[in-house]
């Protein structure tokens, strides 16, 4: 029992999204809720396929900045264990630890699987926290990692690491992107990029990140020590 609600805990880094790729008959979209946020107009982070070997990796990606990987994962079975009804049937009554879109994600609030599914699982209020469609995380930065898409879309906005971005660590990520992203010149935005299903972003350390959900998202990150 201990060993699932830790799984079920590492795959719930919520209100964000969740966890990875491949094709899947049901239902669309696993069930999940689409949204309404938007992409972003044009995609600035580069993108690479399967074709990229890992010497060309090193040396243009892994210590300067980031890149998105397509084509390069076959998660097809793992997806069809993310649709909403099998994880509500597999974990419904286990507790899960949610993190606040607010404050770095320090604060965390546990609630069982089902209840946050049910009862919790809506669109983002731009002043408050929510962990559907909308939600995300403020900017922050740690060591470098991997983040993958199984459902839905998650928008990154990215900053190197000599290069702060100017946010409250109490204002969500929809509300500075509808109150401070338009006001930012050209050259003081970010790269930007929207992720989908079967697409993996790696991002180098020490890089500044913040993420927005589109849609209510599974997703997985993985973070390299």
């Amino acid at each position: 029992m201990a060993a699932a609600a830790r799984l079920l805990q590492l795959l719930l880094l919520l209100p964000l999204g969740w966890v990875r790729p491949g094709a899947c008959t049901d239902p669309p979209g696993g069930g999940w809720v689409a949204g309404t946020v938007p992409e972003e107009p044009r995609c600035t982070v580069e993108r690479a396929d399967a074709s990229l070997t890992y010497s060309l990796f090193l040396q243009r990606f892994a210590f300067s900045r980031p890149v998105i990987l397509g084509g390069v994962t076959d998660n097809s079975a793992f997806r069809a264990l993310c649709t909403r009804e099998k994880l509500l049937a597999a974990f419904g009554p286990f507790p899960v630890r949610l993190s606040t879109a607010n404050t770095y994600s320090y604060r965390k609030v546990d609630v069982p699987f089902q209840e946050y599914v049910e009862h919790l699982l809506k669109p983002q209020d731009p002043a408050r926290l929510g962990s559907g469609s909308g939600s995300g995380v403020p900017f922050h930065w740690h060591g470098p990692g991997f983040s993958e898409v199984i459902f839905g879309r998650k928008r990154w906005f990215l900053y190197p690491p000599d290069q702060t971005p100017h946010f409250h660590p109490n204002e969500t990520t929809l509300a500075w992107l509808q109150h401070t992203y338009p006001t930012l010149p050209p050259a003081l935005r970010p790269l930007e990029c929207t992720l989908r299903p079967g697409e993996v972003l790696y991002f180098p350390d020490r890089w500044w990140h913040a993420t927005l959900n589109l849609d209510t998202s599974v997703f997985i990150s993985t973070f390299l020590g």
